[in-house]
């Protein structure tokens, strides 16, 4: 399945039905008058979070809804049926934007639902215009019209724990070495294009989600590379895992480019509680590997956490650290009890 995390749509609720102008005739009846019923309502449009959508591909290929038109009123009192309504269902954590991209909504919550555009009201027949005065009335309200807008509909995932990182850190194969979510994996950079959801089970009733974000570059928090779409993506988690590439040579100045984005982006990214973890470990021997950390965690001002996403060396006692962190955030358990003191912010 295709990802897709933001698209522009058009939505435009039914117009209403028009009353009738109808007089009753019939056989033996001395005093007909008027029985014209009353137009139907036009459809509303409304949109919902529903569980087991995790993209907006469904958009691409249909961007224009329309509810249904309310039916005209008949003769005999019969009023005329409502316009069927849409329904515009989208993942969990979606994002509702006018034209200008000014929040309307977030469907953060399964269950969510909202309406956007209400159905124009059916117009009266002229049964409802009859009165001592005017017995037998020859008019009749049209229906309203519908009203129509355009959105931007923005997904940003639901995940407890975000790995971040430059290109090529090996947050891909990080993930699948944490869980069973199978992403592309390869020796180039920007081998992710879009966001991966991994269930990281470590026990039983111990879970989380983990999101694989696409590496990021200097100038990402202005739109360079893949830009801040999918720095969205880790404005919902609670924890970032910060992957730092073992084999590059300036390693403190890799963290120090993502660390920057993060900040440079906001949104509360830079307050967030943050993993470091030297990668690749499995390629280099043990004294390069005690330089490469202790350049790290001169920039960091932390100890960091060596790691190998192939060889799975540490991967485990990671997840636990974010595991726990999670479980704060969220009140579980105390701060003393969720992990160490430098992977808070």
């Amino acid at each position: 399945m295709k990802f897709l995390d933001q698209v522009k749509v058009y939505v435009k609720s039914g117009a209403g039905g028009g009353g009738a102008v109808s007089f009753r005739r019939e056989k033996y009846i001395e005093f007909g008058g008027p029985d014209g019923g009353d137009g139907g309502k036009g459809g509303d449009v409304w949109i919902e979070a529903v569980e087991g959508l995790n993209t907006l591909i469904d958009y691409r290929y249909q961007q224009h809804f329309r509810a249904g038109t309310g039916v005209h009123g008949m003769g005999r009192s019969r009023h005329g049926a409502a316009g069927a309504d849409v329904v515009l269902k989208v993942p969990v954590g979606t994002e509702v934007l006018d034209e200008d991209k000014r929040l309307i909504a977030d469907m953060s919550a399964p269950g969510q639902r909202l309406q956007l555009l209400q159905g124009g009201n059916g117009g009266w027949g002229n049964e409802r215009f009859k009165g001592p005065v005017n017995q037998a009335p020859r008019h009749a309200n049209p229906g309203q019209e519908g009203q129509e807008m355009a959105l931007w509909l923005r997904l940003k995932l639901i995940a407890d724990v975000g790995l971040v990182g430059l290109p090529n850190a090996g947050k891909s194969t990080f993930l699948a070495a944490s869980s069973a979510a199978k992403p592309k994996i390869a020796d180039y950079p920007f081998t992710t294009l879009a966001p991966n959801l991994g269930m990281v089970d470590l026990s039983v009733g111990e879970r989380f989600v983990l999101a694989d974000i696409p590496g990021l570059i200097e100038g990402a928090s202005e739109g360079a590379g893949i830009g801040t779409r999918f720095l969205g993506h880790v404005e919902r988690t609670a924890v970032l895992v910060h992957l730092v590439d073992a084999t590059q040579e300036d390693v403190a100045g890799a963290w120090k480019t993502v660390r920057h984005e993060l900040e440079a982006y906001g949104e509360g990214l830079e307050d967030k509680s943050e993993i470091v973890a030297l990668n690749k470990i499995d390629a280099l021997d043990e004294a390069t590997i005690a330089q490469k950390a202790a350049e790290l965690e001169a920039a960091v001002g932390h100890k960091v956490r060596r790691v190998s996403g192939v060889a799975k060396m540490g991967v485990t006692e990671i997840l636990r650290e974010a595991y726990a962190l999670v479980r704060e955030k969220k009140g579980e358990i105390a701060a003393e009890d969720a992990a160490p003191e430098e992977w808070r912010p």
